[in-house]
């Protein structure tokens, strides 16, 4: 079997933490691992944004590739523009393909952008089976949006209406998904199957705590809450902020502080994005400026240092298809607590392997904090549980499930063709 795996917006081997990267390269680049390890053969195209990177690139193994394809200026540009240079990049695809004199037997997409490409392809290529998994909605993102900057243009939500109608099976990451897309777009559920994520709990495991803290450079008594994400207004990191401020009244037994991961703290202020700037401008008005370290981007492979770490890992967004930062910490046997929105309802076990808080609620979120810092044989308990739990979402479990959804949806296209 040959995959064409489309992420047009985004490269799966771009660090972490930067303005476009997050949960969805980790989910391109560990499935598109696993499916190499599985004998299935996959070339991931994704827009070319640095002219000195090779266009082919074999990082991911087993044969696959990793396509960058000049498509409009080889830098980053905002995702409005990017949308202009789609037919360049169909076109790219195409070529790479006739070279290579290679047939794609599927094509899986990923985000709306991508799905364009694949209609465009499918058309091309003869009825080439797509499979879709948007990652995030457009129409959530503007039910949480708090400024008309954050909002997404009609552009985007006609888009994704127009993939949906196209593909052959749309992925969604959790029953609320699911939801969200009969609910708001009246997507055919016929075509609708819900598979989460997976987790590399082969990379994603629990460190001894003495070892993780002298790798990241801890002391044995500090105590870290730990913030892994884009510093962007839906990720909710000013809630954090507010409750690390909470906590300093709190009688805990040792000094606290939050390490944040994402962004780049350290660019010039003109050059700072305008959430970083809020954020930082924030610690200093609650006085908590010492109590925050900004980290910066940090690689996949330090990842599990610092979750392993840390006492607890937050995620306090506004919204999460999923929510891969909490799978990967549960896996580090870290307790999560979470704000109750999306996937993050269903992927946190509240009690069991971490708390819910309610969205923008930084009360009830120093609370939760307070009670997981001031209580060693609670952290152990959750962390456990959580470790335990991660493993239901190991790769080869949720790769297999993708696989048969593969398989049928080529059975079913062949027989309709012939």
């Amino acid at each position: 079997m040959n995959v064409a795996m489309l992420s047009y917006h985004t490269c799966p081997l771009a660090t972490l933490g930067g303005k476009d990267t997050g949960g969805m390269n980790v989910y391109v680049r560990d499935l598109t691992l696993e499916l190499g390890r599985m004998g299935i053969h996959v070339d991931v195209f994704t827009r070319s944004q640095d002219e000195h990177v090779p266009h082919v690139l074999h990082d991911l193994g087993f044969g696959n590739r990793v396509v960058h394809v000049p498509a409009g200026p080889e830098t980053p540009c905002p995702r409005q523009e990017m949308a202009e240079y789609i037919p360049q990049f169909v076109d790219g695809i195409k070529k790479f393909a006739e070279e290579k004199n290679i047939h794609y037997d599927l094509i899986h997409s990923h985000y709306w952008m991508s799905g364009l490409v694949a209609e465009a392809l499918s058309d091309c290529w003869g009825g080439t089976p797509i499979i879709q998994m948007f990652h995030t909605l457009g129409e959530m993102k503007n039910r949480v949006a708090r400024s008309e900057a954050e909002r997404e243009g009609s552009y985007r939500l006609d888009g994704e209406r127009r993939v949906m109608g196209r593909v052959d099976r749309i992925i969604a990451a959790t029953p609320a998904e699911q939801a969200q897309l009969e609910w708001l777009y009246n997507a055919d559920m016929r075509k609708v199957y819900v598979v989460p994520p997976g987790v590399d709990v082969g990379h994603f495991y629990p460190i001894p705590v003495d070892e993780a803290r002298q790798f990241i450079g801890l002391t044995p008594e500090a105590r870290m809450i730990l913030f892994v994400g884009r510093i962007e207004p839906l990720k909710g990191l000013d809630t954090l902020i507010k409750a690390v401020a909470c906590l300093r009244i709190k009688d805990l037994p040792e000094p606290v502080h939050l390490a944040v991961i994402g962004g780049d703290p350290d660019a010039a202020p003109e050059e700072m994005s305008a959430e970083m700037v809020h954020i930082q401008r924030m610690c200093d008005e609650l006085t908590v400026g010492k109590m925050v370290a900004f980290l910066g981007k940090r690689g996949q492979d330090t990842l599990p240092y610092y979750y392993s770490a840390a006492e607890v890992v937050v995620m306090p967004s506004h919204y999460e298809s999923f929510g891969m930062v909490a799978l990967e910490a549960m896996a580090c046997g870290t307790p999560v607590i979470a704000s109750q929105v999306g996937g993050l309802a269903f992927l946190v076990q509240d009690g069991v392997t971490g708390y819910h808080v309610p969205d923008e609620d930084d009360g009830a979120l120093c609370g939760k904090l307070s009670a997981l810092l001031g209580d060693p044989s609670l952290r152990r308990r959750l962390g456990k549980n959580a470790a335990e739990y991660a493993q239901s979402y190991a790769w080869p479990k949720i790769a297999a499930q993708l696989v048969e959804i593969y398989s049928d949806v080529i059975r079913t296209t062949t027989r309709s063709i012939a």
